[in-house]
């Protein structure tokens, strides 16, 4: 059993929000627990709870230890090792509470102080259901600040809040194959067929591999630390592949949920079917803590790979007419089963003196072995751009032998994705619809056009709809926001900052965001067509509840009031986070 280190940080949280009856409890008041009590439930959870404290805390002031100081150094960028770690997120950003003076960044210089943040003072690190139900039920009775980490691969900030406990999933790591699942309550002979079951904690990188040792696959994302069970699928979860089987919450079966009660229960199509409903595309951290998903798993097929890249001097228009071509050309290479991405870098430095725009794509084809066919389908948007002046393009095609292959040779090499930094997104989805119409591509690039890309600056589409995606929408009542089913592309760009960027130029950065370039980008089509996808959003997002879940929202609101009628599982931009302020620490009306 760990001896648990017991870490009062009154001063800093009693700034948060003022004393009332409608705010979390936090460390100064006298409903906070006590020390006997944290060891209880330290003791109930088989000494899997400790104080936590930022990551960066060892490289600062009086806490400076030059060996730790040396460890997170050469670890920081690396996000298997941030998801394992209770005092990270895998972004700076979210780590920091700056409108409290409170930050921890590594860039600081050494004799600066770590103030908390957004960090949590506490971290159960659970290793079963039994666990998960004890931190639930002693944050309830004490009106903690809970937050739920997966992985902490999280673009608005969910899997950090200040004050609060934390709910650790990572370490949850436990894999089952079946020949034929049966959903718990289903009739006899309603088995769904081969499937996998995965606990909360296990990522992308762990699943994959799994199951090409079963010469089976499945419909997931493509990056290591991703949390199969996370928001990721409660998000919705696009892949690559979503053109061949749909989003990853359309092959979810089941779920086993710790609700805000602490009860422990299963949701599927024959038993709370509602809370199935909304755990498919209605946000992580929101309606309970996911234990365990069972998600449909697919025979090994093979896949043909193919890419274009198209190349201009930087700062030719053509650029951008060529980005036009590629849209328009999109919803055939999408209707013949390619998904995957694209990256446009508008400004690419080669050297000192010369730069170029240039887009690189690499779409997808599942179940295809004729290479010819693929090159055929290509052609004439080859012919097409070959024939625009000052534009170069590269084309080809090639097979891999399986959908795993393609995974590892592909998307996920190595052991870890690069992250840390100080990010946020600004996202959209477009639809087949805009891409088809007359003049539909030529108004997004012309939009894109007028955004701000700074040297080697990316933006990057997501080609994961259509197809099962779109056709899935007839066939899955979830809580996915319709979008998703007319969409096409999910493109998206980030704006940055580092340890010296001013709280005052952090606003500036996401008030042009919120109030400049997001109007923009949704006025290709329409202020209330379409949507953004909440996984990977601006964490300001104006009309989040529109925006993310269009017409489902009302009906999500609802169930949140079902199921957690006391707000326990709040988080930001998520379904009834509106009744809350931004940090979820006290309600807002």
């Amino acid at each position: 059993m760990h001896k648990l280190f017991i870490l009062y940080l009154f001063a800093s949280i009693a700034s948060a929000a003022p004393s009332t009856s409608h705010c979390r409890c936090r460390p100064h008041e006298s409903c906070w627990p006590s020390k006997q009590k944290w060891s209880g439930l330290n003791d109930t959870i088989q000494g899997n709870l400790i104080a936590v404290r930022p990551v960066a805390s060892v490289c600062h002031a009086a806490e400076f230890d030059q060996a730790a100081c040396k460890d997170v150094t050469n670890n920081w960028s690396d996000s298997t090792w941030r998801a394992a770690q209770p005092g990270a997120g895998q972004w700076e950003n979210w780590e920091a509470w700056p409108e409290r003076h409170q930050t921890c960044y590594i860039g600081s210089a050494q004799n600066t102080a770590c103030g908390q943040g957004r960090i949590s003072l506490y971290s159960a690190k659970v290793q079963t259901a039994s666990h998960v139900q004890k931190a639930v039920r002693f944050a309830s009775t004490h009106n903690l600040r809970l937050a739920i980490k997966n992985s902490g691969h999280d673009f608005l900030g969910r899997s950090t809040a200040p004050g609060s406990l934390q709910i650790l999933t990572n370490g949850m790591k436990d894999i089952k194959f079946v020949s034929n699942f049966m959903p718990v309550g289903a009739p006899k002979g309603k088995g769904e067929g081969k499937a996998v079951t995965l606990s909360a904690g296990v990522n992308l990188a762990e699943l994959y591999k799994a199951v090409a040792e079963h010469n089976v696959t499945v419909i997931a994302g493509a990056s290591h630390t991703v949390g199969a069970a996370g928001g990721y699928i409660q998000g919705g979860g696009h892949s690559p592949f979503g053109a061949w089987k749909g989003l990853a919450s359309d092959n979810a079966l089941e779920f086993e949920v710790v609700t805000a009660d602490g009860n422990l229960v299963t949701a599927n199509a024959y038993q709370n079917s509602d809370l199935f409903w909304a755990l498919r595309g209605g946000g992580g951290g929101t309606f309970g803590v996911v234990v365990n998903v069972t998600v449909r798993t697919f025979p090994e097929v093979p896949v043909i790979v193919a890419n274009v890249n198209i190349t201009t001097s930087a700062g030719d228009p053509q650029f951008w007419n060529a980005l036009t071509e590629w849209h328009a050309a999109l919803p055939g290479l999408n209707n013949a089963g390619g998904s995957g991405y694209y990256f446009g870098i508008p400004d690419m430095p080669l050297n000192a003196t010369i730069s170029v725009s240039s887009v690189i794509s690499l779409l997808m084809f599942p179940e295809h072995t004729d290479t010819s066919a693929i090159d055929r389908l290509y052609a004439p948007l080859v012919k097409s751009l070959q024939s625009m002046p000052g534009v170069t393009v590269q084309y080809g095609a090639f097979g891999l032998p399986t959908m795993n292959s393609t995974i590892q040779t592909m998307l996920l090499e190595g052991n870890a994705d690069t992250t840390s930094g100080m990010t946020t997104l600004v996202s959209r989805l477009y639809s087949k619809d805009l891409l088809l119409s007359k003049d539909g591509p030529s108004r997004l690039s012309k939009t894109w056009s007028s955004l701000r890309f700074d040297p080697g600056q990316t933006f990057i589409g997501h080609v994961v709809a259509g197809g099962a995606v779109a056709a899935n929408g007839n066939k899955i009542d979830s809580a996915v926001n319709p979008a998703w089913r007319k969409a096409v592309v999910h493109l998206l760009y980030s704006r940055s900052w580092n340890a010296t960027t001013t709280l005052a130029q952090q606003h500036a950065i996401i008030k042009n965001a919120t109030e400049v370039e997001i109007p923009l980008i949704r006025s290709v089509e329409g202020e209330d067509q379409m949507g953004a996808y909440l996984n990977e959003a601006h964490p300001y997002e104006p009309g989040f509840q529109r925006s993310f879940w269009g017409d489902n929202y009302p009906r999500l609101y609802t169930l949140k009031q079902k199921w957690d009628p006391k707000g326990l599982f709040i988080a930001r931009k998520g379904v009834g986070s509106e009744d809350w302020d931004d940090a979820g620490l006290c309600l807002s009306n």
